[in-house]
């Protein structure tokens, strides 16, 4: 387990994020737009920018080291990558660990020497998963990784990420508003309001009981017209 035991974020004059909680093997941050999920990640992997006060204080059974230990699967497929370099070229490995990584996403390696503009918006997604498990993390971070995709890619995406993990063993924290997607892929969740955490617990307890009036805002936003309680 990797124990988040303060994640504080403000600027001058009003706090943004102000949490702890723990990330089990598969953990799902979520929330409406602006409670601070994108900003807990940034925090976490050191990239915040030098205007904002913020203490990160974590726990790890290993030393956190981003590109290493650390890898990160961001929002956007199609702004992730340069689009004027050869998706060879974006990859800091040889083209044997690229080609089992490719097979596994089932990826032909034919686009290996293409450019990312000349791939569709499901490739680009696996070809960023492929560069973020290419060193084989310990913590894998996904930023609302399915935005930019449609309901079938997205379940897709969901399916490669799950087998994935369950095969290297990596924990994950997976960000994103959507709770019907979180909990196809997560076995906690942790609901984040204006920075706080409002409720946090086992995913199946949160949607088939939440206890506070914004996880179940989320569950029914995200759930509409979905059957979900098995």
């Amino acid at each position: 387990m990797i124990k988040i035991d303060k994640l504080f974020v403000k600027t001058k004059s009003k706090v943004l994020v102000d949490i702890s909680f723990d990330i089990e093997r598969s953990t799902a941050l979520v929330g409406q737009s602006g409670s601070g999920k994108s900003l807990s990640l940034k925090a976490i992997m050191g990239l915040l920018p030098s205007t904002l006060e913020h203490i990160v204080d974590i726990d790890a059974p290993f030393t956190l080291q981003r590109g290493k230990s650390l890898s990160f699967i961001p929002q956007n497929p199609f702004t992730a990558l340069s689009p004027l370099t050869k998706i060879s070229k974006q990859f800091f490995a040889s083209e044997d660990e690229v080609a089992k990584l490719f097979s596994m996403l089932e990826l032909d390696m034919s686009l290996y020497n293409k450019y990312p503009p000349n791939l569709s918006g499901g490739q680009l997604q696996r070809v960023v998963t492929a560069m973020a498990l290419i060193n084989k993390p310990k913590l894998l971070l996904l930023d609302e990784p399915t935005t930019a995709l449609d309901s079938k890619l997205k379940d897709e995406i969901i399916k490669i990420i799950a087998k994935f993990q369950k095969e290297l063993g990596f924990y994950m924290l997976f960000v994103t508003h959507e709770v019907a997607l979180a909990s196809k892929i997560c076995d906690k969740m942790v609901v984040l309001k204006e920075g706080k955490v409002v409720e946090s617990g086992a995913s199946s307890e949160i949607l088939n009981n939440p206890k506070d009036s914004y996880s179940k805002l989320l569950i029914e936003s995200s759930f509409a017209n979905r059957e979900f309680r098995k």
